[in-house]
């Protein structure tokens, strides 16, 4: 169990020739459930999950802090490379809150359902007060009734599932009253989010029963100077868990592997094309 503090995890290889992608979290802080697109995305780049101690109550500026000091130890390694940051949900907004602390840092930036909508749930404020109060046993079958809301379970296979839920009980009571209190304070401005010039890939899910993540996507997309936004009709909050969704060929897709970050064999076949 992670006591010490936020720290990267490598899911398999060291590739410090590589771009460095760094994947933020949701809510479990776990850095686990980057499972499913691990494989792919180590095809091109250097593979980073960040992972929060499940009793961490660190603060929004003190957990960019921590980011932003990671990231440049990895630099350390390879300065020349380039970073991408990817958050999902919680790990949305700590993003953002990263990118504007150091924005020199990242090249590319994709935010995945970013919980920054938050705020337009007006029954989700009560969370953090009501999650204080429960029994911990209530607690943790709480979790299981969370399920629905945070996936399209008919999308993500059994085991993928268990993971899921696996990583929701890892959050003690405190932890998660805590972090829902982070989200319902989170804010961000325009005029914030207008300084930033890097492309901003966002990734919304038409069929997110949680938060109306399509639509602060779109205010997003209003306030970011060069953000391209990618619909998800089928999807759920938790999109990268689902067996059809494949982020890697997402961002081939829509162009957001920059042409100096690709493989030489990737080069290769677009020379031959």
């Amino acid at each position: 169990m992670l006591e010490s503090g936020p720290c990267f995890l490598t899911p398999r290889l060291l590739q410090p020739n590589y771009p460095l992608f760094v994947f933020l979290p949701g809510m479990d802080g776990t850095g686990q459930l980057l499972r499913t697109q691990t494989d792919g995305l180590e095809a091109f780049f250097d593979v980073r999950c960040l992972a929060i101690p499940p009793t961490d109550l660190t603060t929004w500026e003190g957990l960019s802090d921590q980011v932003v000091a990671l990231v440049q130890q990895e630099l350390k390694k390879s300065p020349d490379r380039s970073v991408y940051l990817c958050g999902e949900s919680f790990g949305g907004c700590l993003a953002m809150k990263v990118v504007l602390r150091s924005p020199e840092l990242f090249q590319r930036v994709i935010l995945i359902n970013p919980a920054s909508s938050f705020k337009h749930r007006s029954w989700m404020k009560l969370g953090a007060q009501i999650t204080g109060i429960l029994p911990e046993p209530i607690y943790r079958m709480s979790t299981v009734g969370l399920l629905p809301l945070l996936s399209r379970l008919e999308r993500i296979s059994r085991e993928d599932r268990r993971a899921l839920l696996q990583a929701m009980k890892s959050v003690p009571k405190s932890t998660s009253a805590w972090r829902i209190s982070l989200l319902s304070q989170f804010e961000v401005s325009e005029a914030e989010l207008q300084k930033l010039t890097q492309p901003f890939l966002l990734l919304g899910s038409v069929r997110d029963s949680l938060l109306p993540s399509l639509t602060e996507l779109k205010w997003l997309m209003q306030n970011l100077q060069n953000s391209r936004l990618v619909v998800l009709p089928y999807s759920g909050h938790t999109c990268l868990l689902e067996a059809d969704m494949n982020l890697l060929d997402v961002m081939k897709e829509h162009n957001f592997l920059a042409v100096e970050d690709l493989p030489e064999r990737e080069l290769d076949k677009l020379s031959s094309q």
